[in-house]
This record gives C-alpha cells, sequence and structure tokens, in this order.
C-alpha cells in the first residue's frame, strides 16, 4: 500500500484541518496515511480511524495581529518560539525519514502560509530532493487566496512560482472553475510548469465514528423550526453573535423558531460567557461552543447564518440551506467568495450595516420567505474529497509504470 504523508498547519481557526481530514477520509481508503498537524487540538474532532497522527508543537496566530509580518506565536509559554520552532522542523524530518512516504502533500504551502512555514518546511523538501527524490510533492489549495497589503504581489508570485517549480509535482486546486479560477488568485498561473487539476470543493460528511450527544440529540429532534448561527473556529465572528441575540427579541415576537448558536471551540472564554449572558433572557436561543454534527443541523435548519469560511459555505452548498453570509474582514478571501455566490443566487450575504438589531431581523424574515436553493447547489461540483483521491491515485500508479 502506498504511503502519503499529509502536512497541515492551522494558524487561525480550524478550516484547514477540517479540509484536509475530509481529504484523508478517502485516502485513508487506498492508502496509507500518516497527518502532521501542528495547530490548536480541540476534543471530539474525528480524526479516520486508522491513520497515524503527529501532533507537532503548537503555533499559532493572534487575530489582533492579521495585518502584521512577525505574526506566529507560541501556544506553550514555556518555550521560546526559536526553541519550538527547531523541535518542530527535527520532529517532521524524523516523521520523514521514519514514515518514507510516496507522497508528501503540504496544505496551502508555498501558495499561502509560506512566511510562516518555511523555516520548516523548506528542510523537508531539501530532505526529499536529497534523500528520497521518488517521492512525488504535491500542494493541497483552497480556492482562494490572498496576497495581505504589506506584500509585494508581483515579486511574492514569481517567488512563489519558481519556488513551486521546483520543489513540486502536482498541484490540487480545491475549487470549482465555474465559480474561482486559479489565475483570479494568482496571476502567473500560467508559468507554473507542473500540473494543475482542479478537483471541485472538498465538502464535508458526517463524521462515521462519533457518538451523538444529548444536546445534539436534544436540538435535532426539536419540532420547531430552527435558525442555525455558527462562526467556524470561534476566534473571528463575535460581532456577528452579538447582533443576532440582540435581534432575537424582534424575531421572537414574528415567527416561532430556535437559534442554535455555535460560538466555535476556540472562542476566547471571556466573550463567550459574555454571549451566554446577553442571551440568558431570551427563551429562543441556545449557545453551545461546538457540535460533530454541524452538517446534520443545516441539514435540519431552515436558515444558517454564519462567516464565509471555506469549510462553512460548502456546508451551504451540500445541505442547499437558505443561507445568510457575513464576511470575516481579516482578507477579501471569505467576501470574494460570498459575493460569486451572492450573484448566482445561492446566498444572501450580511454586510456591516446589517448587523443593526432591527435590520438583520428583517433580513433574517425576509431569507426565511425565500425558496430552497438545493436546486442551483447542485449544479457545482462538490467531489473534490474524492477527485484529490483518484487523482493522487493515478500520480502514484504512473510512478510505479515508470518505475518498472
Amino acid at each position: 500500500m502506498k504511503k502519503i504523508l499529509f502536512y497541515c498547519q492551522n494558524l487561525l481557526g480550524l478550516g484547514h484541518l477540517v479540509r484536509t481530514t475530509e481529504i484523508i477520509r478517502h485516502l485513508s481508503k487506498d492508502f496509507k496515511v500518516c497527518l502532521v498537524e501542528g495547530g490548536t487540538t480541540v476534543q471530539g474532532f474525528e480524526i479516520p480511524l486508522g491513520v497515524e497522527t503527529i501532533h507537532l508543537p503548537v503555533i499559532q496566530v493572534d487575530p489582533t495581529t492579521l495585518r502584521s509580518k512577525n505574526r506566529i506565536m507560541v501556544a506553550d509559554g514555556s518555550l521560546t518560539l526559536e526553541e519550538v520552532k527547531e523541535i518542530r522542523k527535527n520532529m517532521l524530518l524524523k516523521v520523514f525519514d521514519v514514515f518514507q512516504p510516496d507522497c508528501l502533500i503540504t496544505e496551502g504551502f508555498p501558495f499561502s502560509k509560506k512566511q510562516s512555514l518555511s523555516f520548516e518546511l523548506i528542510p523537508l523538501l531539501e530532505r526529499v530532493k536529497t534523500t528520497r527524490p521518488s517521492t512525488k510533492v504535491v500542494c493541497s489549495l483552497r480556492d482562494i487566496f490572498m496576497v495581505k497589503e504589506f506584500e509585494d504581489r508581483a515579486n511574492l508570485e514569481a517567488e512563489r512560482c519558481q519556488f513551486f517549480n521546483h520543489y513540486y509535482d502536482l498541484l490540487l486546486y480545491h475549487s470549482d472553475p465555474k465559480v474561482h479560477r486559479l489565475e483570479e488568485s494568482f496571476s502567473m498561473a500560467e508559468k507554473l510548469k507542473r500540473q494543475v487539476c482542479y478537483t471541485g470543493y472538498v465538502a464535508q460528511y458526517l463524521p462515521e465514528n462519533t457518538e451523538i450527544s444529548a444536546q445534539d440529540i436534544a436540538s435535532l429532534s426539536n419540532k420547531r423550526p430552527m435558525i442555525i448561527v455558527s462562526v467556524g473556529g470561534g476566534k473571528l465572528g463575535y460581532e456577528l453573535l452579538d447582533a443576532v441575540i440582540e435581534a432575537a427579541p424582534i424575531l421572537e415576537k414574528q415567527l416561532p423558531h430556535t437559534i442554535q448558536i455555535f460560538t466555535g471551540p476556540l472562542m476566547p472564554d471571556e466573550k463567550f460567557l459574555q454571549l451566554c449572558n446577553l442571551a440568558a433572557n431570551y427563551s429562543n436561543i441556545n449557545i453551545r461552543r461546538f457540535t460533530t454534527q454541524l452538517i446534520a443541523h443545516m441539514e435540519k435548519a431552515s436558515l444558517s447564518i454564519s462567516l464565509g469560511g471555506y469549510n462553512t459555505t460548502m456546508n451551504v452548498l451540500k445541505t442547499g440551506v437558505r443561507s445568510l453570509i457575513y464576511p470575516s474582514n481579516k482578507d477579501r478571501e471569505q467576501a470574494i467568495r460570498a459575493e460569486k455566490l451572492e450573484e448566482m443566487g445561492i446566498l444572501e450575504m450580511i454586510r456591516p450595516e446589517d448587523l443593526n438589531p432591527a435590520r438583520l431581523a428583517e433580513k433574517i424574515v425576509n431569507s426565511l420567505s425565500k425558496e430552497p436553493v438545493k436546486s442551483l447547489c447542485q449544479t457545482l461540483n462538490l467531489q473534490g474529497a474524492e477527485k484529490t483521491a483518484e487523482l493522487l491515485q493515478n500520480l502514484l500508479e504512473l510512478q510505479l509504470i515508470e518505475a518498472a
């Protein structure tokens, strides 16, 4: 059985790991997979059975420093950043040497997070070239990736194009070209000398081996219409949740419903408590941090209100639920995705001026009166995980034929 080493690093939320996990779920059917990840772990988050997981010492970014060049911080305050970097680099090299993969996949890198993760991934890529050149090197990349305001786009793209051409064999681009093409995020796409494959979007499935909690059973069996509100990992989006809670008493007078809020497991405790206190007097709100059954809740919901991250948006497309999306302002990625899907009639955007309680309540009521969008969603390719597994199977089978 061919072996795949999959490197994934969440620096802010959980989105990259969620997408990677869905891909690994399909890869593990035909490959021996080792996942290396170094982000914050979440209790109850399911890694597919049979997948070896290596946890590097955690590094992350502070959401308040997103526009800064030097933004990485260490989760464990007992070690310096330089000490953690050295430990991580050596662990990564050792995993590669011991596992000896036929394929190495880096999530995002080098098109995103290159400045943050070069300290360990460049040594790893050099190790591949010098000790195991037969290993195929692949980049797994989401649909939209951004250049920060302080970066020189032309020079950055030229450098990353050269880097990719030197170290990599294949780019797996997790987008549907009917919605977003690579050249819209990377103007030098035509100068990439390695193969670029559109996989379609990577959509989640319900977890296979996780028990449904009593809270999930209660909310999923509730007969009242549900409005589900979520903000991904929870490090961003507090203002959206605050606005929904303030609109709740207005909504309570206009329609029967339950507002189920998921704050995200990474929301700071003080902000979570602030939201709970704000909602304490409203009988139409239930607040939780996290559920393993988000897809099931979206399938049940009459309306989804959320940020516009990749995975939440794919959940909207997969379930066909009516959707209001408030793009995070950390960069233009979420706004670009939401604007395109709004133009297609699949969702509606919430803009900053819509966070006024009366205006937001009106927008919610109007959205609930509209027809479901499932038929529109079905025109998009959501088979990205399955296609990724197929493309890697072909890549490694070709390697066998060439070696014969």
